[in-house]
């Protein structure tokens, strides 16, 4: 036996990842931080499980607690949980400490204040658990910590609680649900150098929301970081892009309180500074210093990583304060993480927002809301509720888990509330006050709604519409299907689709996305007026109702999978058909060729029937929370008329970002000719093949005179296709195509793949067999630069 099994204080230095037997989770990560990597850590100490266990067995307490836990009677009983490990606790606290234990801890923290150059420094003293930050059992955050303790006498005091709190009723619940024996679970406490934050906050290597790894989500709040945890303070949120470190997302929420440290060693709630209240807690800079050492930590550890940080007030320098797996995501398949199984939902025509937050737990549910103000009040909660609450807390979780869903006022995607919805797979939504709308000041217990934690959108009623039926196939005597593969590929298949109720049949398809979605449908089908007559009607809610029900069934059914929609391109004859269009359009001697597309939208006669389209856009992005819903502009002749359009839209808040997409059909010679000035526009493009082939070649495909003469495999054509793409890409732009050609020909898809197309969009039909056509040219394309056997003369296929 080594001096480090029977040592009861181990250095920081002196800790590696592995020694998670020895120190636990928490303590064994920041000596594998301390150790070898270049992280700051504030340097401590730990006790390790065999001082806890030597505690235990010399103070007689093993047999007591054995004795407790055997006589609970019902787990699930929230009073008799908590009074018998309430018990617990108080003979824990109470029993004295064994001396050698107790001298090694002081001379330890007296050593500590040494090697720091200081006298009787403050330091913080955090629990760690033999069982928690595992990657297949979390029960991270269920013991204590203390903040700003001082004194050798105090340190030994405060060990001694975290031994305790190995029996807080959440960690005692979770043993019981994880079938771990209390005896397998030791508890050593970290004690290292207290950071006097002016900011604190969580950090994860992986967006929890959706399980996006190639993101890293901060959220920082100023003051301790207590107040994150308990979800008091809503925090500031920034999500950003792994690879680049740039800053994609920032949700800056107000933050009226914060907890500080006072001169004392203890902790007060005081108020933020107005002029601050406002501002971010962390510069621009320190949230891409913390997300490099998010990356460095995940990279080292191999896993997605939980982090925890401060910003010292003393020396504005940042802290890596705990670093521990993250348990959720880190243990589902990625692809079924990001669709997180609630992909077939869809929203009723008739769904009506009545709050909205931050996605903390995907999931969907309907039920009956009950408005909880206080943890006394937890034995009222029923299963199969909807709770709803300011914020809950460790004490909540035997009520927790009856919950069909919870719904929360304050927190951010890392408080209690978030985790333990997350790992318990409840659907959660929280902070619904950074969304400008309390949920306990709208919701009352009673009411009916539909929780959608995907979104992060409460509809008032049960909408039966957003939950998929089963039907009598798959009902019957369970029969396993081998599920289909395809090879990855780095040209994208995406999907053509017109009808939303065909959404949720096709979202099982292996489409990247929709690269075509077909607002024309909606007119026919759903609105069948003409958008200036519901106008002068006074009915234009109707436009943007109907058209955000449409879209929103794709948007969702695909979520996160993007979503293309094109925005209006009828011809003034199908126009006219519309109730009302008669006395709005003009009569066209070659329609194909007038009032269509783009030069609609700026026309002082359309303008405002082209605002209803852009209002619906902006309610399925803001109000329902599908950000994967992206425009595409049809039909637009000149650079002044793409200049016009998105100034438009940008005019009614519709501004391209990171999230947000806007793209323009390229169907007419002038798309490919002046795709340079068209650039600075659009962030891509999608081909239009029929129509592009048609204008290029002077051919009207519908002319059965000159029919046999359309064909989109013409050399011209494709020149044409080689010169966009060449163009958009020196300006980072993309560039899809949504026409028949890759359809029928697979051919042609061979050479779009040649030439560096982004993405083919097809018919559901074609998906699976065009998905396997790409991987198949890929492959080929891979082994012809790796034989040398790549084409001896390109002109062999007319590409030039």
């Amino acid at each position: 036996m080594s001096s480090r099994d029977t040592a009861n204080v181990l250095w920081f230095n002196e800790l590696h990842r592995q020694d998670v037997s020895l120190v636990g989770g928490k303590s064994s990560s920041l000596g594998e931080m301390t150790s070898s990597m270049d992280v700051p850590v504030p340097y401590g100490f730990a006790t390790t499980a065999r001082a806890y266990r030597y505690f235990m067995d010399k103070t007689g307490l093993n047999d007591k607690v054995n004795a407790l836990l055997n006589g609970i009677v019902d787990y699930e009983d929230s009073d008799e949980l908590h009074k018998t490990c309430e018990q617990i606790r108080n003979l824990i606290v109470g029993a004295t400490m064994p001396t050698d234990l107790a001298n090694d801890i002081q001379k330890a923290y007296v050593d500590l204040a040494d090697k720091m150059g200081q006298s009787d420094p403050f330091v913080a003293i955090r629990s760690s658990a033999t069982a928690e930050d595992l990657p297949n059992a979390s029960f991270a955050g269920q013991q204590e910590s203390y903040l700003n303790i001082k004194g050798a006498a105090d340190v030994v005091n405060r060990v001694q609680q975290c031994y305790s709190s190995l029996f807080t009723d959440r960690a005692t619940y979770y043993r019981h649900k994880q079938q771990f024996p209390y005896e397998k679970v030791a508890l050593s406490a970290a004690v290292q150098m207290m950071v006097f934050s002016k900011a604190s906050g969580i950090m994860f290597s992986v967006n929890v929301a959706n399980g996006d790894d190639s993101k890293i989500v901060i959220d920082g709040i100023r003051g301790l970081g207590e107040y994150i945890v308990l979800g008091k303070v809503t925090p500031n949120h920034f999500v950003v892009d792994k690879d680049t470190l740039k800053i994609i997302e920032r949700n800056v929420v107000k933050q009226p309180v914060e907890l500080m440290r006072v001169a004392n060693g203890g902790t007060k709630e005081q108020a933020v500074p107005a002029e601050l209240q406002d501002k971010q807690v962390l510069t621009d800079s320190q949230v891409i210093e913390l997300a490099g050492y998010a990356k460095e930590i995940e990279k080292h550890y191999g896993c997605y990583m939980d982090m925890e940080y401060a910003l010292d007030v003393n020396t504005d320098r940042l802290w890596i304060v705990q670093a521990r797996p993250e348990t959720v995501w880190s243990q589902r398949n990625k692809a079924k993480a990001n669709d997180t199984g609630d992909d077939n939902v869809v929203a009723a025509a008739d769904a009506k927002v009545v709050v909205r937050g931050l996605p903390a737990s995907p999931g969907l549910a309907t039920g009956v809301v009950h408005v909880i103000d206080s943890p006394k009040d937890i034995d009222k909660f029923k299963q199969g509720e909807i709770l709803v609450t300011l914020m809950t807390s460790p004490d909540w979780v035997p009520a927790m888990k009856k919950a069909a869903a919870i719904v929360t006022n304050n927190g951010g995607m890392t408080c209690h509330a978030a985790i333990v919805s997350r790992e318990m797979e409840i659907p959660c939504i929280v902070g619904t006050e950074s969304k400008h709308v309390a949920a306990t000041s709208v919701l009352k217990t009673g009411d009916i709604v539909t929780v959608d934690a995907k979104n992060g959108v409460v509809y008032s009623g049960k909408i039966e519409s957003m939950f998929k039926k089963t039907t009598p196939a798959a009902q019957a005597a369970g029969q396993v299907v081998a599920a289909e593969s395809f090879a990855p590929t780095a040209t994208g298949v995406m999907m053509n689709l017109g009808d939303p109720e065909l959404a949720e049949k096709y979202s099982s398809l292996p489409a990247d996305g929709i690269g075509l979605m077909r607002e024309e449908f909606l007119w026919t089908t759903y609105i069948h007026e003409h958008p200036l007559y519901l106008i002068e009607e006074g009915h234009p809610e109707k436009v943007v109702d109907m058209l955000a029900d449409g879209i929103s069934k794709v948007a969702r059914a695909m979520a996160p999978r993007p979503v293309v929609l094109r925005l209006s391109d009828f011809k003034s004859s199908e126009y006219r058909k519309l109730k009302g269009g008669e006395k709005f359009e003009p009569h066209e001697p070659a329609d194909l060729l007038g009032w269509r597309g783009a030069s609609r939208y700026y026309d002082p006669k359309y303008i405002n029937a082209f605002k209803l389209e852009l209002a619906a856009v902006k309610k399925v992005r803001n109000e329902f929370g599908l950000k994967n819903l992206n425009v595409m502009i049809p039909f637009v002749r000149t650079v002044d008329e793409a200049q016009k359009v998105t100034a438009i839209m940008t005019g009614e808040g519709l501004v391209r970002s990171a999230d947000f997409k806007v793209y323009m059909m390229a169907e007419i010679p002038s798309n490919i000719i002046l795709a340079d000035k068209f650039n600075q526009f659009v962030d891509g493009y999608s081909i239009g093949s029929n129509d592009l082939t048609m204008l290029l070649l002077g051919c009207d495909r519908n002319n059965d005179t000159v029919a046999s003469l359309f064909d989109e495999r013409n050399l011209a054509v494709k020149r044409a296709i080689r010169h966009l793409i060449t163009t958009a890409h020196k300006d980072g732009k993309t560039v899809s195509i949504c026409g028949q050609a890759p359809s029928e020909f697979p051919d042609f898809t061979n050479f779009l793949i040649q030439s560096g197309i982004d993405y083919v969009s097809v018919n559901p039909d074609m998906v699976k067999e065009t998905k396997r056509n790409v991987a198949h040219f890929e492959q080929r394309i891979m082994l012809d630069k790796a034989t040398g056997r790549g084409l001896q003369d390109p002109t062999d296929y007319d590409w030039n």
